[in-house]
């Protein structure tokens, strides 16, 4: 009878996707697109494809906008095969990035005014 030896343990690749939640509204899933350019085979113009995964968040912590990594996992529901594993950036400061405070605003007049009294007055 032939013998076989125990191989040892190889390291599992592990496919992860990053992607943008674009919806937050179910309990415990998000869903979240990944795009996928590629080029067409005849006219070599760029196509936006993507793909739709619906992954279990379940702590709740990913929102709308969010850029997420998933991972695959067994099979939650009928549709979800997939698991957050880390929110690589929120929305909040992709979002509110170019926004002043008050503050900024009044400033940022106060100095407009100020070059256009001085422009006004290298004319003179």
């Amino acid at each position: 009878m032939p013998t076989t030896a125990a191989q040892p343990d190889a390291k599992k690749i592990i496919v992860t996707r990053v992607g943008i939640v674009e919806s937050d509204q179910r309990d415990k899933t998000r869903k979240v697109v990944v795009p996928n350019p590629t080029i067409h085979p005849k006219y070599g113009k760029i196509i936006r494809r993507r793909t739709v995964l619906h992954v279990h968040d379940e702590a709740n912590e990913s929102r709308n906008g969010d850029l997420v990594e998933v991972t695959p996992c067994r099979p939650v529901s009928k549709t979800k095969r997939w698991k957050l594993s880390r929110i690589v950036e929120k929305a909040a400061a992709l979002r509110f990035e170019g926004v002043k405070t008050p503050e900024e605003q009044e400033r940022l007049a106060a100095e407009k005014a100020a070059a256009a009294k001085a422009a006004g007055a290298k004319k003179k």
